[in-house]
């Protein structure tokens, strides 16, 4: 019976050791991760912001988009494997302006008290503002993008003091980098014969009034929801009375409506990106793609 009991003692006291060793290992392994990385865990809700964050952070952070690029975020729903990584990023980067519908329940369910959340498009004008929110296209207006990235450059420094200066430097360098997009793109608009045009999500209201368009119609009246009937003879209407010739449309939605719009009318289907495309997105590559794509149908 005392061999028994022995035995039994030993082997406990082994499993002890190796489930204590097991527990220092991976210990050991996290710090090592963390110390080889050193980067700060940023999450950022759509493409536009996650760029922006990347070109503020630089080497210091590491971004995690939670809309995949070419993805709808009016109806986009977070996966837990994103849930958990807000467990334990340092900062959250969201639009605003109702953009992020999960937002309040994403923080809330992270439960991470050292997360630094940021709503980039607070301070600004929101048109069309309603309690929900507005319209939260404000990215699409490099002016308001400068805004955003700001922001972005303030709750990076909030989260990470250490490294303000470098988060103020790359800060600063963006923003001269827009403020040459701003630049370029009044030249471009200054070339338009047409000022008016129709879309089928109002997804450029900011730009247009930024650069002195005319967003005369929109064909979808709420994300994510068909156009009726009424709504594609509405802008159709509008579409002949102003003689517009050019139907703004995007990827991330099937543009069947603006087809028929642009057939009834003689306009062409211009299709422009305000969220970017997978692998690799950038936002001033894609503000001028968008801008000479505009060009080709207002002249």
């Amino acid at each position: 019976m005392e061999t028994g009991q022995r035995t039994v003692g030993a082997g406990a006291r082994l499993v002890a050791a190796l489930i204590f060793a097991a527990l220092i290992f991976a210990a050991s392994g996290c710090g090592k991760q963390a110390e080889k990385s050193g980067r700060m865990v940023v999450a950022a809700s759509i493409a536009p912001l996650a760029d922006f964050c990347r070109e503020v952070g630089g080497d210091r952070v590491r971004v995690e988009p939670l809309v995949p690029p070419g993805s709808n975020p009016h109806t986009y729903q977070l996966r837990p494997d994103q849930m958990d990584m807000l467990n334990g990023a340092s900062v959250l980067v969201l639009n605003g302006a109702g953009l992020e519908f999960w937002a309040d329940k994403a923080v809330d369910a992270a439960g991470n008290p050292r997360l630094v959340v940021v709503r980039t498009a607070e301070g600004l004008h929101i048109l069309d503002h309603t309690e929900q929110g507005g319209n939260p296209h404000v990215w699409l207006d490099p002016v308001n993008a400068i805004h955003q990235v700001n922001a972005i450059r303030d709750a990076f420094i909030k989260a990470d003091p250490a490294h303000a200066a470098n988060y103020r430097a790359n800060a600063a360098r963006y923003v001269e980098a827009l403020k040459q997009l701003d630049g370029y793109i009044r030249s471009q608009v200054k070339t338009f014969k047409l000022r008016s045009f129709v879309a089928f999500h109002p997804t450029w209201v900011y730009f247009a009034h930024r650069y002195g368009l005319d967003d005369a119609a929109t064909i979808e009246s709420s994300p994510g929801k068909e156009p009726s009937p009424t709504d594609i003879r509405h802008a159709i209407e509008v579409a002949r009375k102003l003689h517009v010739k050019a139907i703004f449309a995007e990827p991330q939605v099937y543009p069947k409506a603006a087809d028929v719009v642009a057939e009834e009318v003689g306009a062409k289907v211009v299709m422009l990106n305000a969220f970017g495309e997978p692998p690799r997105y950038q936002y001033i590559p894609m503000m001028r793609a968008n801008i000479r794509a505009m060009a080709e149908a207002m002249r």
